[in-house]
């Protein structure tokens, strides 16, 4: 296994993102971390880009780390939070939030 797919930061021990990164970030890359159920859809643009700096932050430490929702983003979630998730990690040439 090269990677896992999706991190529920919602569901169980995944949720403790320091011990999956030391327990496994020699070992595989991550994909996801940002919540579908509270963050994405509920959250401020702020709240947003600063959960995505959290979870980088630990899950991205040394490489290993993908940016992505941990499941399909659906209709209620606001297109400037998803804008938010992507300019927290620096792409460019995104609409304002």
């Amino acid at each position: 296994m090269d990677i896992l797919n999706p991190i529920q930061t919602s569901a169980g021990k995944m949720a403790d993102l320091p011990e999956l990164k030391k327990r496994y970030g020699d070992k595989i890359s991550f994909c996801g971390g940002i919540d579908t159920q509270r963050i994405l859809p509920m959250a401020s643009p702020a709240e947003v880009a600063a959960e995505v700096q959290r979870v980088g932050s630990i899950l991205g430490k040394g490489g290993g780390w993908l940016l992505a929702p941990v499941h399909t983003i659906m209709n209620e979630v606001p297109p400037q939070n998803i804008v938010a998730m992507l300019k927290a990690v620096g792409i460019k040439g995104l609409p304002p939030v």
